[in-house]
C-alpha cells in the first residue's frame, strides 16, 4: 500500500459517507494509522484494534457496519476472531490478506468472511469494497427495497424457466423457499441462515434456472466487479452455500458443477423422475 496514494486519496475525500462505524483490526501501526485516517476522511467512524484480544473486546461494544480484519495478529489470530464474530453476528467482514497467505484467505472465506483485499492494496479499492458490502448487508437486513412497498409477490415457476425480473418473488426449488421480500431462506420449513453473498448466489441461480454461469460471470453478477482470475472467492462461497442447502454437499443436486465451465441450477427433485417416466411411456 503506497503512503502517497493514501495521503492523496485522503485529501480528495468527498465526504459522502454515512458516518458508519467500522472496526479496523491491523497489527501494523503504519497501515492502521494511514488506512484509518483515510476512512475517517471519507466520513466513517473508525475504531482500531492492534491484536486479536483487543479486536474481540472492541467488537463487543457493538454498532459496527463492517469489520476490516487482518489474519496474522498477535495474541489471538484473525481466524479465531472471525469465528467468534460469526457466532454472534452477520456483520460483513472484509479480510486484509498478504499475498503469501492464500490458504488463510481461503479458510477465512470458508469461516464466513464476506470479501478480501490483498496487500499491498489500493485504498480506493478498499473503500469501494466497504461501500458495496455495507450496501448489500443493509438491503439484506431490511428485506430489500422500500419497507413500505406493498406490491404483491408472486411465486416463481423455477422448472418452467422464469427469468430475472425486478418484481419481488417467493422462489422455490424442491424443499427450498427463498423470499425476496424478507430476504429469508427455508429448507423443508426450517430457517437457513445465509450471508449476503450466499443469498445473492442462490437467488441468482433460482431466477435463472437454465443458465450456466462461469466463475467469472458469477463473480461479476454477485460481486459486481471485474473478475481478477482469483477463483477462491467463488469456489469457497459455493462450497459454503452447498453445506447449508444440500442434503449431501458432496453430491450436490441444487447447485451443480458443469465441468470445465462453471455452475448451474440442478434439476428440481421429482421433476427429473417425472420426465424420465414420461419418456418411457
Amino acid at each position: 500500500m503506497d503512503r502517497n496514494e493514501i495521503n492523496k486519496s485522503g485529501m480528495n475525500g468527498n465526504g459522502t459517507g454515512d458516518r458508519r462505524k467500522l472496526l479496523l483490526v491491523e497489527d501494523d501501526g503504519e497501515i492502521r494509522q494511514m488506512l484509518g485516517s483515510f476512512l475517517e476522511s471519507e466520513q466513517y467512524e473508525v475504531i482500531c484494534a492492534a491484536d486479536g484480544n483487543e479486536a474481540s473486546e472492541r467488537f463487543l461494544e457493538g454498532g459496527y457496519s463492517l469489520v476490516l480484519l487482518d489474519l496474522r495478529l498477535p495474541k489471538r489470530s484473525g481466524l479465531e476472531v472471525l469465528k467468534e464474530i460469526r457466532r454472534i453476528s452477520t456483520v460483513p467482514v472484509l479480510i486484509l490478506s498478504a499475498k503469501d497467505t492464500d490458504s488463510d484467505k481461503t479458510l477465512g472465506l470458508s469461516l464466513g468472511a464476506d470479501d478480501y483485499v490483498t496487500k499491498p492494496f489500493s485504498v480506493t479499492e478498499v473503500l469501494a469494497r466497504i461501500k458495496a458490502n455495507i450496501r448489500r448487508n443493509t438491503e439484506y437486513a431490511r428485506g430489500g427495497g422500500n419497507p413500505d412497498d406493498t406490491a404483491p409477490r408472486k411465486t416463481a415457476d423455477i422448472s418452467g424457466g422464469a427469468g430475472s425480473s425486478g418484481s419481488k418473488e417467493v422462489l422455490r426449488w424442491g424443499g427450498l423457499t427463498v423470499d425476496e421480500e424478507t430476504y429469508s431462506v427455508e429448507k423443508s420449513g426450517e430457517r437457513v441462515s445465509l450471508t449476503v453473498k450466499e443469498f445473492e448466489i442462490l437467488r441468482l441461480f433460482l431466477k435463472n434456472p437454465k443458465k450456466v454461469y462461469t466463475k467469472a460471470g458469477l463473480y461479476g453478477q454477485v460481486w459486481e466487479e471485474a473478475f481478477l482470475a482469483d477463483e477462491n472467492a467463488v469456489q469457497v462461497h459455493i462450497s459454503r452455500l452447498r453445506n447449508k442447502i444440500e442434503d449431501d454437499p458432496r453430491n450436490p443436486k441444487c447447485i451443480v458443477t458443469v465441468w470445465g465451465i462453471g455452475y448451474r441450477l440442478g434439476e428440481e427433485p421429482g421433476l427429473e423422475e417425472e420426465r424420465h417416466i414420461g419418456g418411457k411411456s
